[in-house]
């Protein structure tokens, strides 16, 4: 299905028409990818049964902590955990026990249906970049994001062909209250685009606020029957499960609201340096945040979750695209699958201070390493630079046309009678070309993965065009995308519900910016 932005046709007849029509900027709704390849294992049966071992020795005898929780430990004691101050042991096999009513895969509405995901199985969802406080681009260099370039961000999300999920904290809003920027964030997901969004999960009452406007949305009884959010849990790793996340895990699972468990590893300081003992902190803690959402209610959706990068041990910086997080991120994908749920990791993860080939090759590692170990739901998959701390204008764009190389290697080879093209090779035969053939003229349009970006023209004819560089095309792109945004239409009932709903809850307390 495809769609091209109003405005954009020209008025002439004939080539000129014809010219005006490949000029115009055209929105295509690409489904989530369904793998047909086979997922990349790294680790034998030996190896997953010994991580599996050593995570339930981890858990019986050294345990979680629980802090600030109350609630949280009764929970465990009466599930029939060891609860000593806040720390948590677990008899081997409870935790995976009560992990087996978390289902292997879930549907995560959109508002508009056409754009719905299903989060598991053979599938993997793209979703962009999230949480950075400053953004970037060739114009205003590193700043910090104001509410204006989170709209952008999804303005950008929403023109992006490959990109099925609009994400959540694709920046973090500077100029907006921290007690009120969630509300100003959802309101902008949920107008500025109608594919699934994510939830905020900085407080439990802003999880509530999530639910709330989504019923608003969706409708209540919609909410109470369906997933339509997906929210980010981290783990404050090592083994440590704290208030506030464990607050919005329970918001979200009481309501049926999908989270994904997420340990937050930097490998060399918050997990061992090898690789083996990461794993098994990784499933552990994964384990535990699994086995607490279903404990609040069973059959709650959620999400195996696992971000993993290294350290510079003479600098102290986490690095990306290394081979040790590649090794961690498939071994982490056999685990998720060995325990029936969905996977999340990887993303467009890099370094770099700039859009530039440390950040190219650092996010092509880790963009390919995610497809092969079988990633579900892939966050940050488009904008983010500096480690994390930078969402970038140019690589979201750039990011964004690369993620269909992974639609394409995903689908596999084609083996149909047609595919195999011995017509063609019968047509022309020894010493000729394919170009003119009939086989050729039926499959040009489809046969190859198109960039909407990079440039392939001839040396003198990019010379004459201003010898532009990958950067200076994405900024090109970028102009050019936000110039034709449209936002989706919305029920204008809707729309003022949710608008007197933000206005309501804004003023009801003064700005807060801690």
């Amino acid at each position: 299905m495809e769609q091209t932005a109003p405005g954009r046709r020209g008025r002439g007849g004939g080539g000129a028409a014809r010219r005006a029509e490949r000029r115009a900027t055209k929105v295509e709704l690409v489904r989530f990818i369904e793998r047909n390849i086979p997922n990349l294992e790294i680790l034998n049966e030996e190896a997953l049964a010994i991580i599996e071992a050593n995570a339930e020795t981890l858990l019986e005898e050294i345990g979680v902590n629980f802090v600030e929780n109350p609630a949280a430990l009764e929970r465990w004691r009466q599930a029939g955990a060891d609860v000593l101050g806040e720390r948590v042991r677990f008899p081997r096999g409870l935790v995976r026990q009560l992990c087996a009513t978390a289902p292997a895969s879930f549907v995560q509405h959109a508002r508009n249906p056409d754009r719905n995901v299903t989060i598991g199985g053979r599938n993997l969802v793209l979703a962009p970049v999230y949480g950075p406080p400053f953004v970037r681009d060739i114009e205003g260099g590193r700043r910090y994001a104001r509410i204006e370039d989170f709209r952008n961000f999804v303005k950008l999300g929403q023109m992006s062909k490959w990109l099925h999920h609009s994400g959540g904290t694709v920046c973090e809003p500077t100029d907006v209250a921290v007690n009120k920027r969630h509300l100003d964030m959802l309101h902008a997901h949920m107008t500025l685009s109608d594919k699934p969004y994510m939830g905020s999960v900085t407080e439990p009452s802003r999880a509530a606020d999530s639910v709330e406007m989504s019923k608003i949305l969706f409708g209540a009884d919609f909410v109470d029957q369906n997933t339509v959010l997906t929210s980010l849990v981290n783990i404050n790793s090592p083994l440590t499960f704290d208030a506030t996340m464990m607050g919005a895990l329970e918001v979200y699972a009481a309501a049926g609201q999908a989270c994904i468990v997420s340990p937050f590893i930097v490998g060399g300081a918050m997990a061992p340096v090898s690789v083996a003992g990461t794993l098994t902190q990784v499933l552990a803690e994964v384990m535990v945040g699994v086995a607490y959402s279903q404990l609040i209610r069973a059959g709650a959706p959620v999400i195996f979750g696992t971000f993993v990068t290294s350290i510079d041990m003479n600098s102290g910086a986490p690095t990306f695209g290394t081979p040790e997080a590649a090794q961690i991120t498939l071994g982490a994908g056999q685990l998720a699958r060995r325990m029936g749920l969905p996977y999340r990791s990887a993303g467009s993860f890099c370094g770099s201070k700039l859009p530039d080939a440390q950040a190219a090759y650092e996010t092509a590692n880790t963009l390919n390493i995610g497809l092969l170990a079988g990633v579900n739901f892939m966050l940050h998959a488009a904008g983010w630079l500096e480690g994390g701390l930078v969402a970038s204008y140019e690589k979201f764009v750039m990011d964004a046309d690369q993620l269909g190389t992974l639609h394409r290697l995903a689908a596999g080879v084609d083996m149909s009678a047609s595919a195999q093209a011995m017509d063609a090779l019968r047509e022309v035969g020894p010493g000729g070309h394919f170009l003119g053939c009939a086989h050729t003229q039926a499959h040009f349009k489809e046969a190859f993965w198109r960039t909407e970006l990079l440039d392939y023209k001839p040396f003198e004819t990019w010379e004459e065009e201003g010898a532009r560089d990958t950067v200076t095309l994405a900024t090109a792109r970028v102009k050019k995308l936000l110039g034709a945004y449209e936002a989706p239409p919305i029920d204008p009932g809707i729309l003022e519900a949710l608008d007197a709903y933000v206005a309501q809850k804004k003023a009801a307390v003064p700005d807060a910016f801690l």
